[in-house]
């Protein structure tokens, strides 16, 4: 049954249960207009701009990053008694893609805002190679097969579409139009990094099958042993599960979490073929940020016009602290000794390393599922060497305790080298509870932590 927002207020649900949210932060306003958000840089933005007379909540804990989180208990339910959803369309955050089809699918009365938005012109492609050939001539056995780390590639293009990492999913389907076809490759390694053939003479093949409880009317799917092929036949979405089969026998699944396959009127317009799949991380460049927080003030005005210039003068005041976060970072390169610094983890900055010249070498790359090899820390170290680096960056969500633990590979580098400090980069993704304490926002995060570690990394 199709729920508003207001059968859900009408029912005691909703914002009964949004002031109760598990480590939500930000307290709840008893104001007449409210909203969510689906992380804490979004979350801190859109509270600059709406303040108390439009208070948003943050469901996610302290010392947890939205990315490979997943929400407990109803959540749309609790969004569903607020007036919006703000959050970011990207794989990355493939909890809140499901949040807001949900929202978009079964209540009229919240709006969906989608932060990236207006953003395309300035996004930065993942590094994607082209798919990659099989392997032919080896015996590959099922035990020795990587079945939970596969990638995915449009076959029209033969470029990457995302990938599977241990039950969830980075990127997926693009859309398809009614009455065309989609082909989808998958490419499986063995632990030597071999290219697995497949095909109907292989001795493996994929396929596809709708999920469970899945519309059946969306589209037909079609194997052809070394590619899946979705027919589009009516609007609408559904979930599939590919397959793989050894010898006739099925060997692995993804029924752990399906793939959202969506069929569209037409897709004119649009490229042909894969759809490159972009880094997210938006959220790190102050100037990126201008855009997001002014049409957070522009969305939060149509909601309620009756306050609308409030909204946009206080995005606009906020606006003037970022424009001074980006001239401290103009004026931090200006000093810098060098352009290059280590990061010992996965690279969220490449806008800022973009908008501001400068490189962070890091043991593998802006996936924050990747595992680095012995390789990448060879690399790293003698990229330390090199540049005589003696301080090195990490991220501190990438600890288990990130108030008061280092990730591994700054350990690893400690035993390696002479590197001595290891110094925070914050993506502002999250917040911790020592910052919570001291009310850091997603400025004070460049201000305190960003700005200040990165003068030291590269001897400002």
């Amino acid at each position: 049954m199709k729920r508003t927002r207001r059968s859900v207020l009408k029912s005691g649900l909703g914002v009964a249960t949004v002031g109760a949210t598990a480590g939500c932060l930000g307290g709840v306003v008893d104001e007449n207009v409210r909203g969510y958000a689906s992380f804490f840089a979004l979350w801190d933005w859109a509270q600059q701009v709406g303040g108390d007379r439009f208070p948003f909540e943050n469901p996610v804990e302290i010392g947890r990053m939205g990315h490979g989180w997943s929400p407990d208990g109803d959540l749309v339910r609790d969004i569903a008694g607020t007036e919006c959803f703000l959050y970011l369309d990207t794989p990355e955050f493939s909890w809140a893609q499901d949040v807001a089809r949900e929202l978009e699918r079964d209540y009229d009365d919240v709006r969906v805002i989608d932060a990236m938005e207006g953003l395309e012109p300035y996004l930065i492609p993942f590094d994607a190679e082209p798919m990659p050939e099989p392997d032919y001539g080896q015996e590959y056995a099922p035990d020795d097969l990587l079945f939970e780390e596969f990638d995915i590639y449009d076959r029209r293009s033969n470029e990457q579409l995302g990938y599977w990492h241990v039950e969830h999913w980075h990127g997926g389907v693009p859309e398809v139009a009614v009455d065309a076809t989609v082909p989808i490759g998958i490419v499986i390694e063995d632990e030597q990094g071999r290219v697995v053939p497949l095909g109907d003479d292989e001795p493996y093949r994929v396929d596809a099958r709708l999920a469970d409880g899945a519309a059946e009317d969306v589209v037909e799917i079609e194997s052809r042993g070394d590619r899946v092929v979705f027919h589009g036949r009516s609007v609408g979405r559904t979930e599939v599960v590919f397959e793989i089969y050894h010898e006739g026998e099925l060997v692995y699944d993804t029924d752990e979490e399906p793939a959202g396959v969506e069929v569209v009127e037409s897709t004119a317009g649009g490229s042909e073929g894969a759809s490159e799949f972009h880094d997210p991380h938006v959220w790190t460049d102050p100037v990126l940020a201008i855009r997001v927080v002014e049409r957070i003030a522009a969305e939060l005005g149509e909601i309620d016009p009756e306050h609308a210039d409030e909204y946009a003068e206080n995005a606009s005041a906020y606006v003037e602290r970022l424009r001074e976060i980006d001239g401290k970072f103009e004026a931090l390169m200006d000093d810098a000794d060098r352009d290059v610094a280590v990061l010992a983890g996965h690279d969220s900055f490449q806008y800022l390393e973009q908008r501001y010249g400068f490189e962070l070498q890091t043991p593998v790359g802006v996936t924050a599922d990747a595992a680095e090899s012995f390789d990448d820390v060879s690399r790293l170290i003698d990229t330390i060497e090199e540049h005589s680096i003696d301080t090195v960056l990490y991220d501190p969500f990438e600890a288990h305790d990130p108030d008061e633990e280092l990730p591994q590979m700054v350990e690893v580098i400690f035993e390696h080298t002479d590197v001595e400090e290891a110094l925070p980069l914050t993506p502002a993704e999250g917040t911790t509870s020592d910052w919570q304490d001291n009310g850091w926002g997603w400025v004070e995060q460049m201000e305190k932590i960003n700005l200040p570690s990165l003068r030291a990394a590269l001897g400002a």
